[in-house]
């Protein structure tokens, strides 16, 4: 093979996007190498300029003639670039929030940040990987990334708790989800490409057999320990509350994105014999996180383990476009992502401002917030707000999207429980909201009687303003000018060949007759 065929094979402008992170994490590192602990006033900033940079060049890709790269291992199609995205955003907002807080805690922020981008370059490979090998070298690139954040407070015994436990749970899926990817290398006759290990099940003759029914189930328990859903979520409410704030933000969407990017490439594509046994699954997966995420999350007292509740129940929520397995169910998917980064970020980056200024989060301890902090008490509301569903908020027309899809593609016991939890997630938000502006004078709590004169001046508050504007902006408006973003949600699905084929696929077996199948 000569150089030429070479460089055509590999392909390597596909991750160009993934080559700046990698620069800029280089950039950051040597910065902080040479400079010192004095890089913190100019590294956030840097690293926030690379993803900028990056997601640019996401979209030069949008209508990429060749997104096949590394001899099939990426995959640069338009479902992946939205995905990559996505995890490319919540990074920046990250940054943005992560500066004061990280300062505050005396440990270094240039360490935090190349942690992160490295978690972010993960989950960006993983939304584009096609083939076995570079799925779990990117999985564990994520995840190892995230166990460094989780534990980054090491000074904090709840910190260093909440790194354990997820290492230990983590590890044990990461165990049981290379179990289940091996399975379908040998099942295939030792295809690694996902496309190729397809046809190399269906061409073996076994059709649904044991060995693939034990695969699919060892993959779905990997990908759910990804996405937090219900029973695989033990280790989000620890964590989350243990994890630095900013880490626990990233995990809560960067992570829980390049989860579902990786369910519908895998599953799409090396598990359509077994459709049907999918869906199934992710249905239980999906009542369980939608009821136990929302119940749950009503008993909480610290706002951060609501969050962390609430996450479950929004991950029900999003499984339910997978389950519908239809061009508006995978386009509602991508809408929700979107608006569901800026929304969560929101309430974090209020919860991290909140905290900062008065040691806690306990719920009770919000009361009577509006007097003294009228941005905070705004930008937490809308979030919750448009968390809960509430129009005309982000939120409400994400939701209706999905269970409008879902009811399409005949999913109504599944939507009904879902606005069924979705009211009762209205109401563990509108307390918090309750608790900031209904409450009387003589009622405030005494972290509110304490409350610090507000100063943007202090280093590292600034960008944390910053993000707490523009994800509040944002959840607002992409509300009442959401088109633009139900187009682009529509266009990935409509222009990434993979889910087409499979969706034509699905029609044409659904359209024979039961005794031709039976044939």
């Amino acid at each position: 093979m000569n150089f030429a065929n070479l460089a055509a094979q590999l392909n390597a402008g596909t991750i160009l996007p993934e080559g700046i992170v990698i620069i800029t994490l280089l950039a950051v590192l040597v910065g902080d190498l040479i400079v010192g602990r004095s890089s913190a006033r100019w590294t956030p900033y840097l690293a926030i300029a690379g993803l900028g940079t990056a997601i640019l060049a996401l979209f030069s890709q949008w209508n990429n003639p060749d997104p096949i790269a590394f001899f099939g291992g990426f995959n640069g199609d338009p479902l992946s670039v939205v995905f990559r995205a996505i995890i490319a955003l919540s990074a920046i907002v990250t940054i943005l929030m992560s500066v004061r807080y990280v300062e505050q805690s005396g440990t270094s922020l240039a360490e935090f940040l190349m942690i992160l981008l490295t978690a972010t370059l993960g989950g960006m490979f993983l939304s584009g990987a096609d083939e076995l090998v570079m799925i779990f070298v990117s999985l564990e690139t994520l995840s190892i990334s995230s166990y460094l954040l989780t534990g980054y407070m090491k000074l904090d015994p709840r910190s260093n708790e909440a790194a354990l436990k997820y290492l230990l749970i983590g590890a044990a899926s990461s165990a049981v989800f290379l179990y289940g990817v091996s399975l379908l290398y040998g099942l295939s006759g030792g295809e690694t490409r996902l496309s190729a290990i397809a046809a190399g099940i269906a061409n073996g003759g076994t059709g649904v057999s044991i060995g693939l029914v034990i695969a699919l189930v060892f993959a779905i328990a990997g990908i759910s320990f990804k996405i937090s859903a219900v029973p695989f979520h033990q280790w989000t409410p620890d964590v989350y509350e243990g994890s630095p704030t900013p880490v626990v933000a990233f995990l809560s969407v960067g992570s829980k994105t390049a989860g579902f990017a990786l369910a519908i490439r895998l599953l799409v594509t090396a598990f359509p014999l077994v459709s049907e046994q999918w869906h199934f699954v992710f249905t239980a997966l999906a009542i369980l996180s939608m009821v136990l995420g929302n119940v749950v999350a009503l008993a909480q007292t610290s706002l951060k383990r609501m969050l962390a509740y609430s996450s479950i129940g929004q991950a029900g929520f999003v499984t339910i476009g997978l389950i519908a397995n239809t061009d508006a169910g995978y386009a509602s998917m991508v809408f929700y992502l979107l608006v569901y980064l800026f929304m969560n970020l929101g309430a974090f980056s209020a919860l991290i401002l909140f905290s900062l200024r008065t040691g806690t989060d306990r719920i009770s301890e919000y009361a009577g917030l509006y007097q003294k902090d009228p941005l905070l008490t705004l930008g937490l509301t809308v979030c919750l707000l448009s968390l809960g569903g509430i129009p005309p908020f982000a939120g409400f027309f994400g939701k209706l999207y999905l269970f409008w899809a879902g009811w399409q593609a005949g999913l109504y016991g599944l939507v009904l429980l879902g606005l069924v939890t979705s009211v009762i997630s209205i109401y563990y938000y509108i307390r918090v909201v309750k608790m900031m502006v209904v409450k009387e004078p003589q009622e405030m709590s005494e972290a509110v009687k304490n409350y610090p004169a507000i100063s943007w001046n202090l280093p590292g508050l600034r960008p944390l303003q910053v993000s707490l504007i523009l994800t509040v902006v944002v959840t607002s408006l992409a509300g009442i000018l959401s088109n633009p973003l139900f187009s682009l949600a529509n266009d990935s699905i409509e222009r990434t060949p993979m889910l087409q084929s499979a969706l034509v696929q699905t029609e044409t077996v659904a359209s024979i007759p039961a005794p031709e199948l039976a044939d």
